[in-house]
């Protein structure tokens, strides 16, 4: 299932489902390891910006953000401010004729790559979009981690614009393909009318190891420069589920 086929139904309750994650917090920890890397206030370009959530706040620090979301009805719902477009777009074959100090895709973004044929594209086409010695910034889920701990069954409960949402996420693991499949299964409840709206659909996530990581930076002409945990820093270990990763462009 594509990615705009996924998040048709399911975007228009992203906003509420994920109004507790601190897109501010992970704004700071991007901005930081940009400028450790000579290009903060830049231009960035966004691979699956979603409905904007990092990217607003990395405008107001003064960095001009383009956005490229496959889910048109993702796109629909990103409010565009100063600093900050988007449009829609495959990440695996856009082109836009300009090319960028820096790339990020936040969010797990690489791991919904579930194919080679679209790992390879993406990085082919990052690697297009960016300048020489430009760097590529992306987290993932990490497969000693996945393999260690497990994704568990979650329910996640949410209310907020005249609905209650409650949301849950089980887990399918196909380890021979390092592949989770994650089938959420939403209710939604519009308190007023007293109706309910049932959402289910099936997000396939596929998790790396850094050897992974380099041997796509081998191919499409980068080399890796900074691997920790996500947010924290910390050296990647079984417990790290995310992890950031920094490429150079040869």
């Amino acid at each position: 299932m594509e990615k705009d086929q996924v998040f048709n139904k399911y975007s228009k309750y992203y906003n509420l489902l994920y109004s507790d994650k601190n897109y501010s917090a992970e704004a700071d920890y991007i901005d930081k390891i940009l400028a450790s890397h000579g290009q903060n206030y830049g231009k960035v370009l966004e691979l699956g910006c979603g409905t904007g959530g990092h990217a607003r706040f990395l405008a107001q620090k003064g960095y001009i953000v383009h956005g490229i979301e496959q889910s048109s009805a993702m796109v629909k719902q990103a409010t565009p401010c100063q600093n900050f477009s988007c449009e829609q777009g495959d990440i695996c074959s856009f082109r836009i004729e300009e090319k960028f100090n820096a790339l990020i895709a936040l969010f797990h973004v690489i791991s919904y790559q579930t194919t080679n044929r679209k790992l390879d594209a993406v990085f082919d086409n990052a690697s297009k979009h960016l300048v020489d010695s430009g760097i590529f910034v992306f987290d993932f889920w990490f497969t000693p981690a996945v393999c260690s701990k497990g994704p568990e069954v979650r329910v996640k409960r949410m209310h907020g614009d005249g609905v209650e949402i409650i949301r849950i996420a089980e887990p399918e693991i196909h380890s021979a393909i390092n592949q989770v499949d994650v089938k959420y299964s939403i209710f939604v409840q519009d308190t007023n009318l007293k109706t309910v709206e049932i959402i289910s659909e099936t997000h396939k996530m596929r998790h790396f190891s850094l050897m992974e990581i380099d041997l796509l930076c081998e191919k499409h002409g980068f080399h890796r420069v900074y691997a920790k945990e996500m947010m924290t820093s910390q050296l990647p270990s079984n417990n790290t589920w995310g992890i950031c990763v920094v490429l150079k462009k040869n």
